[in-house]
């Protein structure tokens, strides 16, 4: 069986993912594509790992691409989280994955409001929907907030979990949107505040019509094997979040070939991804908290040393933000509150590589300005270095 080494996947990632200087593009929805899609749970992650991957980083040309050409978008999709992807993508996404994710919201909020017993249901949801798309439509983009003021429905309070320890009372206008938004009806706009503020506004959107999910998942499975190959089935699953059947399919609809990887381990790839690729020049990168390169895969094991994970995951498997030499992670890094970008080698490097990241870093605090970034999940070497 052809081996692909872990040496081939760190080189692969560093020239797929747009992460060596030689690799890297002047197009955010280039970035986009190259990882798939960019985890967006933190509004600051998806501008830090798109500038990591720009020719010339820019807050301005983030923006440009997900408010004024929306040639990015963000949704709702694998394992129920928030991803920016491409317009282009954002088809497949909806099919393979985010039309499950709403369905299950929507079902979900349904038994909330028929547990709260005061004649809430499907019918009451549909007419606020409604209300909502129509002030939206006459004035939007709007936050929530905004769109409660002007929407009646959406300032009205249930009882989440009666009878329960855990019983609260809790507002409906953030179900409400996030159902929307999933069913891609409404998209969030440019936030209230600064670029690292996820106070967004709204704005009506058109839903995306792919109908039949095997296809998506085939194509959505056929671009992550090209950024993320060689990968174990395991790998794929964690990332998607399908089934075993669901992932077996797509791999077999795309005419993916076994490999062994290093660990011994079957890896898959493209039928016309054996080749080995010539090595890039070496690299450096600091990468934000949740950033596609370091949770692409279940198994990170080629990239990341097992002592590392203590310090820069948190306790819900979070990866914080990380320090990269070379297609490895070697430390990570933090934002003082004066704004200086601070990091702590957990590996020995070398001069020319800590030379390299001392230029990542005067290069990130100089796009980023005034702009102060935390963490949405705070790691242990990302507190320390910032305490």
């Amino acid at each position: 069986m052809h081996r692909i080494s872990d040496e081939q996947r760190r080189i692969r990632l560093g020239r797929r993912h747009r992460l060596a200087p030689s690799a890297r593009t002047a197009s955010p929805v280039s970035v986009a594509d190259a990882v798939v899609a960019l985890h967006a749970t933190d509004a600051a992650s998806v501008f830090l790992s798109t500038c990591a991957r720009l020719s010339e980083a820019g807050v301005a040309t983030v923006e440009r691409a997900l408010y004024e050409d929306v040639s990015l978008v963000r949704q709702l999709s694998m394992r129920n989280t928030l991803f920016v992807v491409s317009q282009e993508l954002a088809p497949y996404v909806y099919a393979s994955n985010a039309r499950a994710v709403a369905a299950k919201e929507r079902r979900t909020f349904l038994k909330h409001l028929a547990a709260d017993g005061n004649g809430l249901d499907e019918h009451w949801l549909a007419d606020a929907e409604q209300q909502t798309l129509a002030a939206l439509a006459a004035g939007g983009p709007v936050t929530g907030s905004e769109l409660s003021a002007s929407v009646a429905a959406l300032r009205t309070e249930i009882t989440v979990f009666p009878g329960k320890k855990y019983e609260a009372v809790q507002g409906v206008a953030s179900r409400v949107l996030r159902i929307l938004a999933a069913e891609g009806r409404i998209r969030r706009d440019r936030p209230r505040g600064s670029w690292t503020s996820s106070q967004f506004r709204w704005t009506t959107s058109e839903p995306w019509p792919f109908e039949d999910p095997a296809p998506a998942q085939a194509e959505l499975a056929r671009r992550w094997l090209h950024s993320y190959g060689p990968a174990t089935e395991a790998d794929l699953k964690w990332w998607t979040g399908w089934g075993l059947g669901q992932v077996r399919t797509a791999l077999a609809a795309v005419g993916a070939e076994e490999v062994r990887l290093d660990h011994g381990a079957p890896g898959w790839v493209l039928p016309d991804d054996l080749e080995p690729e010539p090595a890039m020049e070496p690299w450096a990168a600091l990468l934000p908290a949740l950033d596609p390169s370091a949770m692409g895969w279940a198994d990170r094991g080629f990239h990341l040393p097992a002592g590392h994970r203590k310090a820069l995951f948190d306790r819900s498997g979070n990866i914080g933000p990380t320090v990269w030499w070379d297609g490895e992670i070697v430390g990570g890094w933090a934002q003082r509150a004066d704004g200086e970008p601070v990091w702590r080698l957990l590996s020995d490097i070398g001069r020319e590589a800590t030379a390299a990241i001392e230029a990542e870093a005067s290069s990130l605090s100089q796009w980023v300005g005034r702009a102060r970034i935390t963490p949405r999940f705070r790691t242990p070497l990302e507190r320390e270095l910032t305490a």
